[in-house]
């Protein structure tokens, strides 16, 4: 079971379903913006995973104290 079929289960989304809201975003941001919105959400969620895994570093200052 892929992590797709679980998103699209919990929300009860079908092909329908999913053509429907790709067809509203299409036509909210025109054709020129979504690829621009899609990479900036990559960038977003990379930065994202990437700070979960590095941490902040604040555990091991709140451990010296």
């Amino acid at each position: 079971m892929t992590i797709s079929n679980v998103i699209l289960g919990i929300f009860g989304l079908g092909g329908p379903e999913i053509f429907l809201v790709l067809a509203v975003l299409l036509v909210v941001f025109g054709g020129k913006k979504i690829p621009e919105l899609a990479r900036g959400l990559g960038k977003g969620i990379k930065e994202f995973k990437d700070a979960s895994k590095t941490g902040t570093g604040e555990e091991e200052n709140k451990d010296k104290k």
